[in-house]
């Protein structure tokens, strides 16, 4: 098929070739053209807007920061909903909230199109292993019509529910994501404190009941010298996150404590100035706080 992805940053440099190598014709555009480079060179067409990738696309896929980003990039002058046909589909795989991607849809049923939520979940690791998740809301019908393209991407598809609600899964998702890695930086200064070496707190977690696939692959960076010079969410990206689980609790009048909690920890980080890193060094708020840094 011929297939439109609009954002082509550290998601998007890996899912684009997927989609090339699974067949289909994909043509990009990105706010600043350097990042399309790598994905020209392998086979990606270049669309001078987000209309003109529209126009040539049968299904558009896009990847934004966030709500305001997926507005411009789907609603402005230049916009998807300016260039996509009637029978084409628009899919939006950023994290932001169901209202934000409960507008834009309206639009574009406004506009007699179709737009779907799809976030994706996992990190450029599950991504590029083809491990990924992706979570679709909105019309069933186009949901059935796009499943072959998202297989594509990864190997578990799911319809969520009516527009927005793949957006709301993603936020409860990426909470409790947050809020297990924090945790997991929590026990290790606890096990730290007692004496037990970090390496070997590490991998008795890593052997225990309490572990998961997130921190089979994020657990060991808390180890010296094993942090990724290149994080895979750094605190800013993973503190967007929390804060789009608060506003949504607030919303809905769910409680979420530990959203808050976890949210707070990330304010450390910033404040220890150590946010550029990947968003497991939590583990290092906790030993400043129990006195071993």
């Amino acid at each position: 098929m011929n297939i439109g992805f609009i954002g082509l940053g550290d998601m998007g440099q890996l899912i684009v070739p997927r989609l090339i190598e699974a067949g289909h014709t994909v043509t990009g555009w990105n706010r600043s053209r350097g990042k399309a480079e790598p994905l020209i060179a392998q086979g990606m067409r270049w669309g001078g807007t987000p209309r003109e990738v529209a126009a040539q696309s049968e299904i558009v896929f896009s990847i934004v920061t966030d709500g305001a980003a997926v507005k411009a990039v789907a609603l402005g002058p230049d916009g998807i909903v300016s260039g996509l046909k009637k029978d084409g589909v628009y899919i939006d795989m950023s994290t932001i909230l169901p209202s934000d991607s409960r507008e834009v849809s309206a639009a574009f049923a406004k506009a007699g199109l179709t737009m779907l939520d799809g976030p994706i979940s996992g990190s450029p690791v599950t991504v590029k292993a083809g491990q990924a998740s992706i979570m679709i809301g909105g019309d069933k019908a186009a949901f059935d019509k796009v499943t072959p393209v998202l297989l594509a991407i990864g190997p578990k598809v799911t319809h969520i529910g009516e527009s927005g609600m793949a957006c709301q899964m993603k936020i409860a998702i990426n909470l409790l994501l947050m809020v297990e890695v924090i945790c997991f930086g929590e026990a290790v200064a606890l096990a730290e404190k007692g004496g037990v070496g970090r390496e070997i707190a590490v991998d008795a977690i890593l052997k225990s009941v309490a572990a998961s696939p997130v921190l089979g692959y994020r657990g060991p960076f808390v180890i010296d010298g094993k942090m990724p010079a290149k994080p895979l969410a750094d605190v800013t990206l993973q503190q967007k996150d929390m804060t789009l689980a608060l506003t949504l609790g607030r919303t809905l009048g769910s409680p979420v404590p530990l959203a808050a909690a976890a949210n707070e920890i990330m304010n450390a980080c910033r404040g220890l100035g150590i946010d550029a890193n990947d968003f497991v060094v939590a583990h290092r708020v906790y030993r400043k706080l129990g006195g071993q840094d």
